[in-house]
């Protein structure tokens, strides 16, 4: 029986791409590979959404968001799911996932900002509607725990989907600015500039350094975000598939210990050694240990990450910083870890 199953295997292998064009290998496995999907370009006057599907956001700040929404000439709206607590997260997991669904069936709406991250994201990636979003294409922008639906989201429906800043962090001039390039006024090339370090804290905390890890150019997919919910995904239907692809990676107040043992899950797993690029954000709050005797972030992630003779740079303007960049998961990129650069190869908006 055994040898009967690997025979069906090794034939669906070997005829299964020439017979249906959406399917591909994944993971030595037969998988489901959607065509990607942009979403239509934002413009002034769009409705923006807000949903909170991880942590509750607080009134003042849900406020402060849909001014800076407003500024940027958007119609900020939500619903009353948005509005209040259950436990720690800002609803249940059935009305969250209920206002998610829904934003993106209302045709009145054009986009869909998460107000905050947090935690709660997983909990709700079963209840989602992916038919309903690969019918109603939009764009959907966050970062830290919405890590999780940007890519699942990604992996169903083929739906292009942004890394980029939160409601409660959106209020920053670089931050605007960098989002309104890539799903507002696209190019076929666009070069992502990071933020210049200019405040003290910037030269004084080995956090926002910028180095090169492994020296090289690379192109392929971009994919990840959190380097908690990257982890968090393994060993779930909406584990990364890392192949080929230029690996984004940051995470906030964990201890280097933990950073390691993170990325020693990613290296001792099934793709992670195969990706074209790896580049890190800045991990806010990485550097700190109560153990006196602690290796830094910098020596952890060198340690880990080098020996795999990737490409690979860490301090880019992205993660839970002041300065985030927004970057497109599921489009084509090409990385210069000597350089520091990051160029989208194609527009991630129609």
């Amino acid at each position: 029986m055994a040898n009967r199953r690997q025979f069906i295997g090794a034939a669906l292998g070997s005829t299964a791409a020439a017979l249906l064009p959406n399917l591909g290998i994944a993971n030595g496995n037969l998988s489901i590979s959607p065509s990607t999907i942009k979403p239509k370009r934002l413009k002034k006057g769009d409705t923006i959404a807000l949903i909170a599907p991880g942590y509750a956001i607080q009134p003042s700040i849900l406020e402060e968001a849909k001014e800076t929404l407003k500024s940027m000439g958007f119609k900020p709206y939500h619903t009353n799911r948005i509005i209040g607590n259950y436990g720690y997260l800002s609803n249940t997991d059935e009305e969250r996932a209920k206002d998610l669904n829904e934003m993106f069936a209302d045709q009145k709406i054009d986009g869909i900002l998460c107000a905050r991250g947090g935690y709660g994201c997983t909990r709700i990636m079963q209840m989602i509607d992916y038919e309903c979003i690969r019918e109603n294409p939009k764009v959907f922008i966050g970062f830290s725990d919405i890590t999780a639906l940007l890519n699942g989201i990604n992996q169903e429906t083929g739906l292009v989907t942004f890394h980029g800043p939160v409601g409660s962090t959106l209020n920053d001039p670089y931050s605007m600015k960098q989002l309104e390039k890539v799903v507002m006024f696209p190019k076929e090339q666009l070069e992502i500039q990071n933020s210049k370090l200019l405040k003290p804290e910037f030269t004084t905390n080995p956090e926002f350094e910028r180095y090169t890890i492994t020296d090289g150019t690379a192109t392929g997919k971009v994919v990840g975000g959190s380097l908690t919910l990257i982890n968090a995904l393994i060993g779930t239907p909406h584990e990364i598939d890392f192949t080929d692809a230029i690996v984004f990676i940051e995470d906030v107040e964990e201890a280097p210990y933990r950073i390691d043992r993170m990325l020693t899950q990613l290296i001792e797993g099934k793709t992670f050694r195969k990706a074209a690029g790896i580049l890190f954000g800045v991990c806010a709050g990485c550097n700190e240990s109560t153990n006196p005797i602690s290796f830094t972030l910098k020596e952890v992630i060198i340690n880990r990450i080098k020996p795999l003779g990737i490409p690979a740079a860490y301090g880019m303007s992205f993660g839970h910083v002041e300065n985030n960049f927004t970057f497109p998961i599921g489009i084509s990129a090409k990385m210069d870890a000597r350089k520091m650069s990051l160029q989208l190869l194609e527009k991630a908006v129609l």
